[in-house]
């Protein structure tokens, strides 16, 4: 008994194309059938807007702003605590109420104004070397620290420009590597 084969069928051009996208994959970046393996919970492939926002948050401008206002939050709580703590009388008499608060609210605000503009120089300074250099590491704070710390010190002049910029350096490494030790 001999078999016979049914003969055998040729795919079209258009049954071709549709059997390698199906197996390959089109020529277009977007895929709606993308298959992520769940290792560590379920992954949630992010929208279009969602990506824009990350990349607003991620942005120098905005960090630099947000810096501002932290830091003039911060310096605001540290220059109301230091005020609080020994407010130094302006002449012998003794001060009235009104006098204390009046000295508090300018040490306060003077406290915040120095912490807002530090924090968004160290913060525009770090992400403009980030972006230069294209790496995220300990380094870009250390170089943003050196570059902030002599701006703010050469209103002293050059001398306390480079102590401030090995100082602010200094800090920043280990600043950094406190928080990345961890």
């Amino acid at each position: 008994m001999a078999t016979s084969e049914p003969p055998k069928r040729q795919l079209t051009p258009e049954e071709w194309l549709s059997l390698t996208n199906y197996f390959v994959g089109n020529n277009y970046r977007y895929r709606e059938n993308i298959i992520i393996p769940k290792s560590l919970g379920p992954i949630k492939i992010k929208t279009n807007e969602e990506k824009m926002v990350e990349s607003v948050f991620e942005s120098c401008p905005f960090k630099s702003a947000m810096s501002c206002v932290i830091g003039y939050g911060l310096g605001a709580a540290i220059g109301l605590f230091s005020s609080s703590i020994g407010p130094t009388p302006m002449n012998a008499e003794q001060q009235t109420v009104r006098e204390v608060f009046r000295e508090m609210k300018t040490t306060t605000l003077s406290y915040a104004k120095n912490f807002a503009v530090i924090g968004a120089l160290f913060s525009a300074v770090e992400c403009a070397i980030e972006s230069a250099r294209g790496k995220s590491d300990w380094k870009n704070g250390t170089y943003a620290g050196g570059v902030t710390g002599g701006l703010i010190g050469l209103r002293a002049g050059v001398k306390a420009g480079v102590v401030g910029a090995a100082g602010f350096a200094a800090f920043s490494t280990a600043i950094d590597y406190y928080m990345h030790s961890r």
